[in-house]
């Protein structure tokens, strides 16, 4: 047993880390994002993990229609949702099913649109989140223009969560700082000019219809909204928000000679008679009763909240290193800690544009749980992730029901969703499996850090439905189980009649039962029989011509199915690799990375292939992998990763990259005894803290 198995033994937690050496806010401050222009392909946020406010450049969303149909400005939260009436005569709990054979036994899903196209649409886009209000500047009561400003300086200051923003408007100096609280759904802003004083500068807050589309908003439909206010005062202006039958609330306060009214029947505007205009806006599911703080108090809220963010967890070092590659590693590094904290640290798995605008009517992927939130167990920030995870104890009745309608046993969790566990229709999704383990290997990472069994309480029941249902999914033929069909792989592009025995998946199934017998035993139960009959007797990895295939019915893998995720390679990097033969592996590697259409893959893969280089010892091919020529490797000025003009943002591709960097600088089950095993010693100066092994 090495040092690391040790250490992955070993419960470590935030009270227990190590006082911080490194200069942690020289490492997160020198990749401050700054601005210089109007970039609609780089906002910027500021956001608590259950709330977030997207900017253009003037620290508001001033310039919202020219980002449009880049990257739309929006101010979302976890609670946040919309749906819409669904149409005369259609039955929401009736979807027709597409029956598929299963071994003698026929299954229905939901993945056939024929005959039903209005119920199977209306069920995928609803509910949808919404865009809670649009908050922007107007000069002289009209909208900004861009050829009115210049002088654009902006910067957020990672350190604190503040975003500062400053532009001349016609000549006259504006300057606005924007800053989300960390602990309420509040905005503050603080806007500084001349404009103001003299009555010509206001903000307009404006509050749209829901809407299933990327901006999560319907501004042209007016009437099938309300604005009521439910109380004006000399400093607070509150008011009620109805969309069908959805209910939010809005708290507006002030300090100073301002204004604030409902002018047209969704806007307010706030105006001062000062220099300086500070307000806050606190959005809400229901009416809070709590005092509304001032913005210099959210300020240094977010201040305190953001240094600690900073200062405690896992941090590392790049700055070192003589690779030209280092320094961006390190930026994409800081901005994706950063940008996860405030967009995939909530009370539900996130989406995958996470809250800056809508993917997939904003509604959650489950498979990509474990690449939105892992890492912050990597990172020393177990809590961060425990957030979501206790999301699947509110849905275990809908995912034990939805199983025992299938005939198997356990928990089936949904892949895409929303807040009610319910799984949309879809050509692809509700035939996906690998989303079935991520509980027990999130669980297990969180277990990890605690120094007391409450994990074990606090999960066990999900950990033990999902290990039965997987259990019960396989089918025994021939003294083998066999995972499929019908299956959709994670590659999705495999039809689900001829898919079986996927090598990525069936090394999921070995590790996360083999992780479910143990929280057994841990909790003072025998090992179930079963499980450890499916997991023995599971089909072998298939492989052809020394190289493991997507799939035991795919020998076309590297020809025509040579797009997607690369999956095969997953079963040893993203997990331990039970089954693997190291040598086929390797060879399997060299093939992907030799004939894959990179430009057909996603933006997770590039760590995840990563992951894979460095548990087989070629630490210089996983930097290469993290730096793979590929549109969908493509990352922005504020952090994030593009991957296509609808699809802006895409939050996996940056918990992926932390989730390979702290493996790369941390070690693994078995790794060698160096410092930082999966990064090259040449041209590498890796230093870093507080980080955990992976599995």
């Amino acid at each position: 047993m090495t040092r690391r198995d040790l250490l992955l033994l070993a419960p470590v937690t935030l009270a227990t880390a190590a006082t911080p050496t490194l200069d942690r806010r020289a490492i997160v401050t020198r990749h401050n994002p700054k601005l210089r222009t109007s970039d609609p392909t780089a906002p910027l946020s500021v956001g608590n993990g259950e709330f977030a406010f997207t900017a253009d450049f003037t620290g508001l969303q001033t310039f919202a229609d020219q980002y449009e149909r880049t990257t739309p400005l929006c101010t979302q939260s976890q609670w946040g949702w919309h749906t819409s009436p669904i149409p005369a005569g259609l039955d929401a709990s009736q979807p027709r099913l597409e029956m598929f054979d299963t071994y003698g036994r026929a299954v229905g899903y939901a993945t056939s649109s024929r005959g039903q196209e209005p119920l199977f649409n209306w069920l995928r886009e609803n509910p949808h989140r919404l865009n809670l209000a649009r908050i922007g500047l107007r000069l002289d009561g009209a909208p900004l223009a861009l050829k009115d400003i210049d002088a654009i300086e902006q910067e957020l200051d990672l350190w604190t969560g503040i975003l500062e923003s400053s532009f001349r408007l016609r000549g006259d100096k504006v300057s606005v700082v924007t800053c989300c609280h960390p602990e309420q759904d509040l905005l503050a802003v603080s806007i500084t000019s001349p404009l103001v004083a003299q009555g010509r500068l206001a903000v307009a807050i404006d509050f749209p219809y829901g809407s299933p589309d990327m901006n999560a908003s319907d501004w042209k439909s007016p009437g099938r909204h309300r604005t009521k206010i439910a109380r004006q005062g000399n400093t607070v202006l509150s008011l009620d928000r109805e969309l069908d039958d959805d209910r939010y609330t809005v708290d507006i306060g002030w300090t100073g000679e301002l204004h604030a009214m409902l002018r047209d029947p969704h806007r307010v505007l706030i105006q001062g008679a000062r220099t300086e205009l500070n307000f806050v806006c606190r959005f809400a599911p229901h009416r809070s009763t709590t005092d509304l703080p001032s913005a210099p108090a959210v300020r240094k809220a977010a201040a305190k909240h953001w240094a600690r963010f900073w200062t405690a967890g896992g941090a590392i070092d790049l700055s070192g290193s003589t690779d030209p590659r280092a320094h961006e590693l390190e930026r994409r590094v800081v901005l994706s800690q950063y940008l996860t904290a405030i967009q995939c640290a909530g009370s539900s798995p996130p989406q995958e544009t996470g809250l800056t605008c809508n993917s997939w009517y904003g509604k959650f992927h489950l498979e990509m749980h474990w690449w939105h939130a892992a890492h912050f167990a990597l990172w020393n920030r177990t809590p961060l992730l425990e957030r979501s995870l206790d999301w699947y104890a509110r849905i275990l009745p809908s995912a034990r029901d939805r199983a025992k309608q299938q005939g198997y046993r356990g928990a089936r969790w949904p892949k895409m969703t929303a807040l009610d566990g319910r799984d949309s229709p879809s050509p692809i999704g509700p035939l996906l499996i690998w989303q079935q383990p991520h509980p027990i290997m999130l669980a297990e990472l969180c277990s990890r850090s605690h120094l007391d069994r409450a994990p074990l309480r606090r999960y066990r029941e999900m950990v033990f439905d999902s290990a039965e249902f997987m259990a019960s999914y396989a089918v025994d033929r021939d003294g083998r189980y066999m995972l499929g069909p019908p299956l959709i792989p994670a590659q999705e592009n495999h039809p689900p009649r001829e898919t079986w025995n996927p090598t990525f998946e069936l090394a999921y199934w070995r590790q996360a039962l083999d992780i479910a017998q143990t929280w057994r035993e841990q909790t003072g139960l025998s090992r179930q029989p079963h499980w450890d009959a499916v997991r023995t007797r599971l089909a072998t990895l298939p492989q052809k011509d020394g190289v493991y295939l997507a799939h035991e019915n795919c020998p076309q893998t590297y020809t025509e199915r040579n797009r997607d995720h690369p999956s095969m390679l997953y079963a040893f990097g993203m997990l331990q690799g039970e089954g693997v033969d190291r040598d086929v592996m390797r060879s399997t590697l060299h093939k992907v990375i030799a004939e894959w259409r990179w430009a057909d893959t996603w933006g997770w893969d590039f760590p995840a292939v990563a992951m894979t280089a460095a548990r087989l010892g070629e630490p210089a091919l996983a930097i290469d992998a993290l730096f793979l020529d590929s549109p969908k490797n493509k990352w922005m000025p504020n952090g994030h990763n593009w991957q296509r003009p609808n699809l802006p943002v895409y939050l996996p591709g940056n918990g992926a990259l932390l989730a390979a960097v702290a493996m790369m600088a941390a070690g693994w089950r078995g790794s060698p005894l160096t410092e930082a095993p999966g990064f090259p010693k040449s041209g590498w100066r890796v230093r870093s803290e507080n980080l955990l092994p992976l599995l």
